[in-house]
């Protein structure tokens, strides 16, 4: 069956000479007088192409004796077409409209020949040769959302259930009841239950994707804390982040304070309108596995720790901005999603850990430990996620209406902001200078440097490009916070908005998102302060970010700067924090990005 031709029927095209090779299988049509028709047939059904490769097929199957159309043609299209009964095997494929970026869509096509054998052969070589692809999932635990966006979890996840089933992909499926379900059933999962499954998958939005990432990296990730500036740091800074949260909690259910702690109290984003508490039972029941996967003698089963090369997260977009999805694969669409899920597609993903040290400025100092993908913001970005909680009424829409009313109060908030500088890739147009604890004072705005686009196969996401990274960035699991002379940065006085952003964070509304350059696994931050400034050139800056093309940062009022840790505080208690739109109360708080900490069914945004 390898290398030479194979006479089969395609259904809609005619008899075809199929040859095997190593990546794929490819035909041509074997009778001259129909070959012109044939590729018009391809023409006329663009999801029909002359080559299919292994790495695009997720399934394969016997069907039942039925017809196979002849091709489309002129003649055919007087006379009527002609079909032909015979045994029949469909392939599974996608395709892609030739402009890009765009949507994944599946593909069949049907083969049929006299001899049910061959089909059979056909079959189970074509099997053999997909299942060689090592990195597709084989069992996922889902969660959906049933109310996130406009209600649109449970019936996404309806759309895209059959291909999971095709290709033959076990799912356990979990509806969320309540506040925190997600985020309680993984952290007290064991890690001998989490090994049965290749990843998670969040059926909802980016809030119901953060509540997955903190569940699974709350008792699995150790590091140290986030370097802080001197004469901050209320602990070491390569002290163990939140030492209570041991390897033993990997099988124990979580305090109460840890579950509030995590689900925001009730202060939850649309992506968690039907959540009520996190105190109660997972629920979840996980069938044991055979005997011959049990630990014998004693032995244990092996930690999950992250970063790791073979746990996946995944994302079937139903929220009400899906910035995640759209910065990770630059199609806001369940199919796609799904298939890049069943294909094994993979990337590394930064994960932002953010520091909580005091909640307010008279609370005793009690660290707590977060994560975020996407962007956590102080001021105007947790503003509207609180203002928005009274009109959960609205749906959607009450992010716009909350957007303007919180900017139409034009609030700034006294804070100051240190962060590692970061000599390789921003230059200043003016000195620093010191101050009196030997920390330099950022005195003047900086010049913008030239963008380079995140995309599919990016090269500085990779390692492979040292353009805009240092010797640091070549191992992909460093927490990129040992700095042998790290030298802060200090920025001090009124704000309207304090942000950092771990990716792109593209939407709808902001179709180059909030940072365009920002990459998905450099190990940086991208932090924004902006200013206080008169209301019309805030409006003005704001308006920027719906222009494809433009450049929202340029504003003097508006600093940028591309960093691995920063520490801010403040002395009130006036805002909160935006975590991937989930909220946390916080005056002072320390950030770090973790390069390539957890990896996602995806494969890059296309430009």
């Amino acid at each position: 069956m390898e290398g030479g031709g194979e006479a089969l029927f395609l259904d809609g095209v005619g008899e075809v000479a199929v040859a095997v090779g190593d990546d794929g299988l490819s035909f041509q049509p074997l009778h001259q007088e129909v070959s012109s028709s044939c590729w018009s047939s391809i023409i006329m059904q663009p999801k029909l192409e002359s080559k299919l490769k292994f790495s695009d097929v997720y399934a394969v199957e016997l069907l039942e004796v039925g017809p196979v159309c002849e091709p489309w043609n002129a003649r055919a299209t007087v006379q009527g077409k002609r079909n032909t009964e015979m045994n029949r095997f469909v392939i599974h494929t996608v395709t892609r409209p030739r402009k890009r970026p765009s949507p994944w869509v599946p593909c069949e096509y049907i083969f049929g020949h006299k001899d049910q054998q061959t089909c059979k052969t056909w079959v189970e070589h074509i099997k053999t040769c997909i299942n060689k692809e090592q990195d597709r999932p084989k069992s996922l635990m889902v969660f959906v959302h049933p109310l996130c966006g406009k209600g649109r979890g449970c019936k996404n996840w309806e759309t895209v259930a059959p291909l999971f089933e095709r290709a033959k992909v076990k799912t356990k499926v979990i509806v969320t009841q309540r506040a925190g379900h997600a985020y309680d059933t993984l952290a007290s999962l064991s890690d001998k239950d989490l090994k049965k499954f290749d990843g998670v998958i969040a059926v909802g939005g980016d809030g119901l994707f953060n509540e997955i990432l903190n569940g699974l990296l709350s008792t699995r990730h150790t590091n140290s804390y986030p370097p802080t500036p001197e004469g901050f740091g209320y602990f070491r800074s390569n002290m163990k982040c939140q030492e209570h949260r041991n390897n033993d909690l990997s099988n124990s259910e979580l305090t109460g304070d840890d579950a509030n702690a995590i689900s925001g109290s009730s202060n939850t984003p649309d992506d968690h309108e039907p959540l009520l508490s996190t105190t109660q039972s997972t629920g979840l029941d996980i069938s044991s596995s055979d005997s011959s996967d049990e630990p014998c003698n004693g032995d244990q089963v092996p930690l999950v720790s992250f970063p790791n090369n073979w746990f996946r997260l995944g994302i079937i977009p139903s929220g009400s901005t899906d910035a995640i999805v759209l910065s990770t694969t630059g199609e806001r669409d369940p199919v796609t999603s799904a298939l890049l899920i069943i294909l094994g597609r993979r990337i590394s993903l930064d994960i932002a850990q953010v520091v909580r040290w005091k909640s307010s400025p008279s609370a005793e100092v009690s660290p707590t430990v977060r994560y975020a993908a996407s962007f956590a913001g102080y001021g105007f970005y947790g503003e509207v996620i609180r203002e928005s909680e009274k009109y959960r009424w609205m749906g959607p829409a009450r992010y716009d209406f909350s957007g303007t009313m919180v900017f139409l109060k034009h609030r700034s908030y006294e804070a100051k902001v240190a962060f590692l500088e970061n000599g390789n890739t921003h230059s200043l147009t003016a000195s620093t200078e010191n101050n009196a604890n030997g920390v330099q004072t950022l005195q003047y705005h900086q010049n913008r440097h030239r963008k380079t686009i995140c995309r599919t196969n990016c090269l500085i996401c990779k390692g492979t490009s040292t353009s805009e990274q240092n010797s640091e960035d070549e191992n992909p699991d460093s927490s990129r916070t040992a700095c042998e002379n790290p030298k802060w940065v200090w920025s001090k006085g009124r704000f309207l908005s304090v942000g950092a952003a771990v990716i792109s964070c593209r939407n709808e509304r902001a179709p180059d998102g909030l940072v365009a350059e920002a990459h998905l696994s450099d190990g940086f931050l991208h932090l924004l302060l902006i200013r206080d400034c008169p209301l019309p050139f805030y409006l003005w800056h704001l308006t920027q970010f719906t222009k494809k093309g433009s450049d929202p940062l340029s504003f003097k009022f508006v600093e940028h700067h591309k960093t691995q840790a920063f520490t801010f505080i403040s002395s009130h208690d006036e805002s909160v924090w935006n975590l991937d739109g989930e909220l946390l109360q916080a005056c002072e708080v320390s950030v770090q990005a973790f390069r390539g900490l957890v990896n996602l069914f995806a494969s890059g945004p296309e430009v």
